[in-house]
């Protein structure tokens, strides 16, 4: 589409209007019109964030579940959304 002004933002069947993408932290309801997102964008919309945590994302069919880094990219065009989840820093060995 020539002369547009919509810089690659994906529309729903052609409507006109944004898709939107949704995804999980921790059982809570994301969603966003970008198509994919980075750790830190991810992190930035959970109200409250502790920096010191992990965000993990869940592993699907049979996957590991895998640590996203602020920089890391993730493709939240998926079905079913996407289940990411965080956890405190590690404490082993501390007592």
């Amino acid at each position: 589409m020539q002369g547009g002004t919509n810089e690659g933002s994906h529309t729903d069947q052609g409507q006109g209007h944004p898709k939107k993408h949704h995804y999980f932290v921790d059982g809570k309801k994301y969603e966003t019109e970008a198509g994919s997102l980075t750790g830190a964008e991810i992190k930035a919309q959970i109200p409250g964030f502790d920096q010191t945590y992990q965000l993990v994302l869940e592993g699907r069919h049979g996957d590991p579940d895998r640590v996203i880094k602020d920089t890391d990219s993730v493709n939240l065009d998926t079905n079913p959304p996407l289940q990411f989840y965080t956890v405190p820093p590690a404490t082993f060995g501390l007592r």
